[in-house]
């Protein structure tokens, strides 16, 4: 029965049509939540608060039922490690903390303003309903191989921002003493300048001053250019590795092994999405010293050894 549980919960692959259902009904529990908080901030609905607070009501008692049943599924997501650890390990998860999050503000919504501000947190959700899917995988895995590059050339960024912060702040503070008053609004200006938001509300009326803002919208422009390009190519670089790794896994012809990791597509998915995905037949996986039985709920994590062969040819 957990196991049942623990595989309708989870992501569901494409032929498991309950976890599928499931998923469904979590992404509009999600969405009605949402888009309840965003309709309290209307004053001229006053009147459908009563049926707003009802709504807000049955999906956080959903939330809190999930939430629940994950902690009680722990020691599935998590086979490696005792029921205990594997429930902390789970808590302080990414999905975990997002969870924990989306259920508090519930309870504090009259109390400090940091609970209130909570409820954003729901959105964040649907990551967790999205992080199964190529399009997430993806964008995380570009975030993850180009982090080195990207870090340069925020740090570029920070430079150029520090940089023409003072230089704006030593031209104009004798000019406009009430708008440049400190280096932190000099900061203000070197941020809404460098990255191309030019708000308008402070901008230099001296000579030097004005030199200084054309050198710095035009690092601008480059400085946003450089991570656009990064990202931009990292995407580009991850489509033709996954692309050849479809082609390599249908050409298996016989029993084999394949590692996971980020480039295949493999790590952070289901078996049964995998085998969806890839049309392969999965035998086992191999985790360290655990031979794991691939029931479609297995989640693959990066290292693990997939043995499996192509569905075409092993009946």
């Amino acid at each position: 029965m957990k196991k049942r549980i623990f595989r309708i919960i989870q992501i569901g692959s494409k032929d498991d049509l309950p976890s599928r259902l499931f998923d469904y009904f979590i992404v509009t529990c999600i969405i009605l939540n949402i888009t309840v908080a965003f309709l309290y901030t209307f004053d001229n609905l006053s009147s459908f608060y009563g049926l707003f607070r009802i709504t807000e009501t049955l999906t956080v008692g959903v939330f809190i039922v999930e939430y629940i049943l994950r902690l009680w599924t722990a020691d599935q997501l998590y086979p490696e490690k005792s029921k205990g650890k594997a429930v902390l390990r789970f808590i302080f998860s990414f999905d975990g903390i997002i969870d924990f999050l989306t259920i508090l503000p519930f309870f504090f919504l009259s109390g400090f303003i940091v609970f209130r501000m909570l409820r954003v947190v729901r959105i964040f959700r649907l990551f967790r309903v999205n992080s199964q899917y190529d399009s997430f995988n993806i964008i995380t895995t570009v975030l993850f191989e180009k982090k080195n590059q990207i870090l340069s050339s925020l740090f570029i960024i920070f430079i150029l921002m520090l940089a023409s912060s003072l230089g704006i702040y030593n031209a104009e503070h004798e000019a406009q003493p009430d708008v440049y008053r400190n280096a932190f609004s000099g900061i203000w200006w070197s941020v809404s300048t460098l990255l191309t938001v030019g708000y308008g509300d402070i901008y230099p009326v001296t000579t030097a001053g004005r030199i200084i803002a054309i050198f710095s919208a035009f690092l601008g422009v480059g400085a946003v250019a450089i991570p656009t390009g990064i990202i931009s190519a990292g995407f580009v670089e991850q489509y033709t590795k996954k692309q050849y790794s479809d082609i390599k896994f249908k050409d298996i012809k016989e029993i084999g092994e394949i590692v996971a990791d980020r480039t295949n597509g493999l790590e952070g998915i289901t078996v049964g999405q995998a085998k969806a995905d890839f049309d392969l037949h999965i035998y086992v996986v191999i985790r360290g010293d655990l031979t794991l039985v691939a029931s479609d709920g297995l989640l693959i994590k990066a290292g693990d050894v997939v043995v499996a062969g192509s569905k075409k040819i092993v009946k």
